[in-house]
Parts: C-alpha cells; sequence; structure tokens
C-alpha cells in the first residue's frame, strides 16, 4: 500500500472504522502511515544501537494500542494521543530491561525520589536526613527505603569500557579487556528477542507476517509470495496474530 497524507478527519475515519468492525485494512493503512514517526522515537531512545528493532516493535504494540483506546470525538489530533503512548510503552520496556537484576516495580519508583526528599529534607533540617526521616517523607517503610538504595547499584550494568585497573605499564584495563570474545550468534539472539509478553503468543508463522506486513512494509500479495503462502492464507494468518497484539495490549495496559 503506498504511502499518503491524511487529514486529520480522515485519521479519525479509519480509527473509527477499525474499532467498530476490526477492519484490517483500516489497521494496516494506519500502521503504514505512522510507520516512519514510530521508528523515529524508537531511534530516539536507541540511537542505532543493536536494540533498535526491539524498540520498533514495541512502538508498533504502542501504536496499535493507541488505535485501540483513542476516542475520537475528542477535539485533538491522533498525533497528539499517539505519541506520549508509544513513548511511554518505550520507556517500560526499557525500565523493565535495563535493571541488571529484577526488582519490584515498587522499589524501582521508589528509588527516583530518594535523592529529592534527601534533598528537600536536608534544606529542612539542615542535616543529612536518617532513614527513618526520608521513609516517612515518601509514606514508605524503612525497609522499602533501603532496599531501593541497595538495589539502585544494580542498574544499569557497568560499561565494558569501564576502567578497572592500570597495569605495570600504567595503561588502563578495562572490563572488555578482560572478556571473552563472544559468538556471534548471540547478537542475533538479541535482535530476535521482543516485547516477552506479547511476542511468545504468536506462533512462529505469525511473527513471520506480523515482520513482513507491518515491520518490512510488504503487503499481503507480497508477504505470501516471500513466504510461500497465498494471500488468502496470509490474511487469515494476520488476522489472528493482531487479535492477539490487541488483546495483550489492552491488558498490558490495564496492569500498568
Amino acid at each position: 500500500m503506498s504511502k499518503q497524507d491524511f487529514t486529520p478527519e480522515e485519521i479519525n475515519a479509519w480509527i473509527k472504522l477499525y474499532q467498530d468492525t476490526n477492519d484490517e485494512i483500516a489497521l494496516e493503512t494506519l500502521v503504514h502511515h505512522y510507520k516512519k514517526l514510530v521508528e523515529s522515537l524508537a531511534y530516539r531512545y536507541s540511537k542505532g544501537q543493536s536494540h533498535h528493532e526491539d524498540l520498533v516493535q514495541v512502538g508498533h504494540v504502542g501504536l496499535i494500542g493507541a488505535i485501540n483506546r483513542f476516542d475520537v470525538s475528542f477535539d485533538r489530533k491522533f498525533e497528539a494521543f499517539l505519541v506520549p503512548t508509544v513513548i511511554g510503552e518505550i520507556k517500560r520496556y526499557l525500565r523493565d530491561k535495563t535493571w541488571s537484576v529484577h526488582v519490584p516495580r515498587r522499589i524501582k519508583e521508589i528509588g527516583p525520589k530518594i535523592k529529592k526528599a534527601t534533598d528537600e529534607l536536608v534544606n529542612t533540617l539542615g542535616r543529612s536526613p536518617k532513614i527513618i526521616e526520608i521513609a516517612n517523607h515518601l509514606e514508605v517503610t524503612e525497609e522499602e527505603v533501603l532496599e531501593a538504595m541497595e538495589m539502585g547499584q544494580s542498574y544499569n550494568a557497568l560499561s565494558v569500557d569501564h576502567a578497572i585497573e592500570a597495569d605495570k605499564d600504567g595503561s588502563t584495563v578495562t572490563l572488555l579487556d578482560i572478556t571473552g570474545e563472544i559468538e556471534s550468534g548471540y547478537e542475533l539472539t538479541e535482535k530476535r528477542m521482543i516485547l516477552e509478553r506479547i511476542l511468545p503468543l504468536l506462533s512462529d508463522r505469525e511473527k513471520e507476517i506480523i515482520q513482513c506486513t507491518f515491520i518490512e512494509g510488504l503487503s499481503q500479495k507480497e508477504t505470501g509470495e516471500k513466504v510461500g503462502l497465498s494471500q488468502m492464507h496470509v490474511s487469515r494468518l494476520q488476522r489472528s496474530a493482531i487479535k492477539k497484539l490487541r488483546e495483550a495490549a489492552q491488558n498490558a495496559d490495564q496492569d500498568a
């Protein structure tokens, strides 16, 4: 499907059509129309690194969720709702993926508040606050404050360029210098890792169809020729995959 410009009224019409009838052409039209926007938002947070493809796929989950939830009766453009929705999905993914160990969400949320609370209490008390004072200020327990402070040390593992010592000649030794060589297969595996809450719901064939139609931008006919299936079979698999993604996106939004 060729890319074209739509007016806000036409965008709303496509969204309304999909919300009312689950029309796959309407969804495909919207996904193709906003493909570049989603990719640019993903690039803002990946800067072209190896996880860029993952963030693009996460962004598309946000796009589908936004299409499902947007109220066309509101007097605002869909983009004003879409952008923060996609960014929020990407940030949630990064937040969950950038901790070196599993940490409860509540503890993650307390962590960033501790420094602000400490600064405020220093100004009020004229001294460094005690743990119990920070806890009372944040209305949490002392144990939660201590756990958040400890877990904060596990956030964002050290870069392989981090200097850890110097050799006898005074040269810096980094983690990379003492790390074994990575198998090329690891990088391929990493690139194929996608949103864990969503992709496991799809069969391998459904993943392939979504990759071709929504990520690579192929039509159903072109996808069928590429994977060796009829256009009707591709359409059926695409509908099945989108239904699973839509339901999973709605559930994820409710759990957030």
